[in-house]
């Protein structure tokens, strides 16, 4: 029986990971440890809560010795816990440092002393920066963040590489494009827009709206992420795409459209600071080498996660009674 600790696995993708590899491998133990921090959310897994092969910690991967003693347990680490809000980051970097860079790190010395067979780092194709309009992102990009977000998340894959050359730790690294689907926190770009219309208030737009990202369905993601675990090889970089690149004005059409508003709910506000103008990412590496590719297509996808959110509106309702959100994308 494989034991897997996953960090912030009460967040978005971490917790709909979670739930993946509990069906997937209905004989894997997972211990979950979240810090529960304004985007973590238990609820996300009331579905999974009583599976005897989950347990749930809640507590800090920048708490060395709890770090140390979880990870004392477990064959694998999957790591999504991070500070991931942009806007966030351009205000308190400091923030992003501490959990990005030094919870990572506090993750992988304990891992190196301990010994564990597998250490996967989840990342963002937000670290190699800007695209211009024809281009893909490969692994071998180079690393060119543009937010202290990306900064802090470039920063700690170079810390997983650095513990693979030195020190022989078994590491493996995926970068993924924007993901989408059920349980996002309502600061990103669409569960926020839904949001925003149903309770009769326009949406925000940054600039012109015609920044591009590549979307991808966030259980196609948990699927390579499982791919990459089990099948990856040692020291490599994955990177996750959809191949669905669209303008994020295109993406507020989408969400009019389906919920019956039109070009009067919008309200385009001042483009954020270091705003990348593009990204999209190339699935080649992991394609060709592990035979995965994106099983949902982003009309489907898009489609299930809209009805989702309109189908769980009290879901949403109770994080907006928790905190203030903004948009983020």
């Amino acid at each position: 029986m494989t034991t897997l600790l996953v960090t912030g696995g009460a967040g978005f993708i971490g917790s709909c990971f979670v739930r993946h590899e509990l069906k997937k491998h209905p004989d894997y133990k997972i211990i979950n440890l979240d810090a529960l921090t304004y985007c973590g959310n238990i609820e996300n897994l009331k579905d999974v809560e009583n599976n005897p092969n989950y347990t749930f910690v809640h507590g800090n991967i920048c708490d060395r010795n709890l770090v140390r003693d979880l990870i004392s347990q477990v064959d694998c680490v999957v790591n999504f816990a991070a500070e991931s809000h942009v806007d966030n980051s351009i205000k308190h970097p400091e923030i992003f440092i501490e959990t990005n860079v030094q919870g990572t790190l506090n993750l992988l010395q304990a891992s190196k002393e301990i010994g564990v067979e597998r250490y996967l780092q989840v990342s963002t194709d937000e670290v190699y920066g800007t695209l211009g309009k024809t281009g893909y992102f490969y692994e071998t990009t180079p690393l060119a963040p543009n937010s202290p977000y990306s900064a802090s998340k470039a920063s700690a894959d170079m810390l997983v590489r650095a513990y693979k050359e030195t020190y022989g730790l078994p590491t493996l690294n995926t970068r993924c494009s924007n993901n989408y689907g059920p349980y996002q926190y309502p600061e990103k770009l669409i569960p926020f827009f839904i949001s925003q219309l149903l309770k009769g208030e326009k949406v925000p737009v940054y600039g012109d709206g015609l920044n591009v990202r590549d979307w991808l369905y966030v259980y196609d993601h948990c699927e390579a992420i499982d791919e990459v675990l089990h099948k990856g090889k040692i020291g490599e970089v994955y990177n996750i795409g959809g191949h669905n690149e669209k303008t994020n004005m295109e993406i507020t059409h989408l969400i009019l459209e389906a919920m019956g508003k039109d070009e009067s709910s919008i309200k385009y506000v001042e483009d954020r600071l270091g705003h990348d103008r593009r990204y999209a990412i190339s699935n080649d590496k992991i394609t060709s080498e592990l035979g995965w590719k994106p099983s949902v297509t982003f009309e489907e996808g898009i489609k299930i996660t809209i009805d989702w959110y309109l189908n769980n509106q009290d879901w949403m309702k109770s994080i907006e009674a928790k905190k203030a959100v903004g948009v983020n994308v």
